[in-house]
């Protein structure tokens, strides 16, 4: 039984944990901080209301019955004392009639008379007098109100004899009509006013509760531009003590993160110019050493086969050309990919349009468009280096894994003197292939581009979406002052 009745409990009060649960899900869903507030408020002053509604009725109920019975006691103590008088009047059934009349400014009772047999006698009025008092009639109140409110009715018989005769009898019947209206009004002003000052005090608050947040916006608006890599933004620092400790821990977080974004591209500074350093040295080294090697190899092997010609000697002395002269394709390829060897030497479009020219040989069933505008001879080694990478690397992944028929770059140099845009280089390359998964782990190539073009400050996008293609955005910022004047242009 005590196993039972523990149970019902656990249960009763995971019910109630699951109601209060239901609630706040209700009142906080997709809802702003304010508005869950003042749903809390109102929800608050409503029950607040019924509550003292409630009590309000409990003692209007208590009040009605006690002053009800008090108006009983007074009314049934005037007939009493008004019986003497019918008993000694000489028309004692007329004097018996004008009773009613005589006590009838008690409140809340009603009085009537009856014969001996019980018939009601009609109540002899005095002149400028009526059985209630038309001023102090009140609308009544409804019925589920005076339902709530109207004691027990009560009813008094006072008998009346005269002589040892049954003259008739008195008839008292509560009335509690007009002191049940009169709660009422009482209670409806109240509830009026009590209406009125809730109204006013959510108003109020929506208007404090708006300028107390507000910076919660402004929170979130920093959060926003720290989240699109925006560490420059600062929060002006609310007068709410709590809101300012949280925004002053923002300011903090976002100088932390800008300082770890600029150590970090300083770090991947250090890294790419190493990187192309040592690709540079080891270019220099295939250049300088191998390269004299393979030439002295292919010297030679051209005197064996000219001075053994008809012999076995000369069919060796051919193939080893051959081979010599692949080594040397070879070789001029990996220096190409570790660095182009006219970078610097000829200009930055030139280099490109070298490069498109080369993919469009190797791949004839792709079309490559390639237009440029308005560009400097060259930007530096490092931005020169990095655009051509971009496009290498981005031709590279077309022809792997796009299975595109058209691709498209584009590279201009950009600026607005008027809106005071600082000089930049727009490089853009898309193609209609298949398109990417964005879930999908991005490739060791498209993480060096982009570590590349955020090494220089720039910003590298990947757009794109299944069956429609892919493009790749690439914007550099350039120095204010240009080392040459001289612009390119070509389509």
């Amino acid at each position: 039984m005590a196993s039972e009745f523990v149970s019902s409990g656990v249960a009763g009060a995971h019910d109630v944990s699951r109601g209060n649960k239901f609630w706040l899900s209700v009142l906080s869903r997709r809802r702003s901080i304010r508005t869950q507030l003042l749903l809390a408020l109102i929800a608050l002053t409503a029950a607040a209301w019924l509550i003292g509604g409630a009590v309000t009725i409990l003692h209007a109920r208590k009040a009605t019955r006690i002053e009800i019975n008090a108006a009983m006691e007074l009314a049934e103590a005037l007939v009493r004392d008004a019986i003497p008088i019918v008993q000694q009047s000489a028309s004692p059934q007329d004097a018996l009639a004008s009773i009613p009349a005589q006590v009838g400014s008690v409140r809340h009772v009603r009085i009537s008379v009856t014969d001996a047999s019980g018939v009601p006698i009609a109540p002899v009025l005095p002149p400028n007098r009526t059985s209630h008092r038309q001023a102090d009639v009140r609308p009544p109140a409804p019925d589920w109100f005076a339902a709530l409110i109207a004691p027990r009715l009560d009813s008094r018989v006072v008998p009346v004899s005269v002589d040892g005769r049954r003259l008739g009898s008195i008839v008292l019947a509560s009335a509690p009509g007009d002191e049940i209206a009169e709660v009422w009004e009482n209670a409806t002003a109240l509830a009026e006013v009590a209406l009125l000052i809730g109204i006013a005090s959510i108003a109020i608050l929506h208007l404090l509760f708006g300028r107390v947040l507000a910076p919660l916006q402004s929170l979130a608006a920093g959060l926003r531009d720290l989240g699109r890599s925006d560490y420059k933004v600062r929060l002006a620092a609310p007068q709410a003590h709590e809101l300012a400790v949280i925004t002053q821990r923002f300011n903090a977080l976002a100088a932390a993160l800008a300082s770890m974004k600029a150590e970090n591209s300083r770090l991947s500074t250090r890294l790419i110019t190493a990187q192309d350093d040592e690709r540079r040295e080891t270019a220099l080294n295939l250049h300088d050493e191998v390269g004299p090697y393979l030439f002295g190899l292919k010297a030679n092997a051209t005197s064996i086969a000219k001075s053994s010609k008809g012999s076995a000697v000369e069919a060796r002395a051919r193939e080893m050309l051959t081979m010599i002269e692949g080594l040397q394709a070879i070789n001029r390829s990996i220096l190409n990919r570790l660095r182009p060897m006219a970078l610097g030497q000829v200009p930055l479009v030139d280099l490109l349009a070298a490069l498109v020219e080369e993919r469009i040989r190797q791949h004839p069933e792709i079309s490559i468009e390639f237009s440029a505008d308005g560009l400097h001879p060259t930007y530096g080694e490092s931005i020169d280096l990095t655009v051509y990478r971009c496009v290498q690397e981005s031709l590279t992944n077309v022809v792997r894994h796009a299975k595109a028929q058209r691709v498209r770059v584009t590279l201009a140099h950009k600026r607005d003197p008027a809106a005071n845009d600082p000089s930049r280089l727009v490089l853009a390359i898309a193609d209609d292939g298949c398109g990417i998964k964005f879930d999908a782990p991005k490739g060791l190539g498209v993480q060096g581009m982009q570590e590349r073009v955020q090494a220089l400050g720039g910003e590298f996008r990947l757009d794109g979406a299944a069956g429609r293609g892919t493009v790749v955005g690439i914007e550099i910022p350039l120095p204010d002052d240009p080392r040459s004047t001289r612009r390119i242009a070509a389509s």
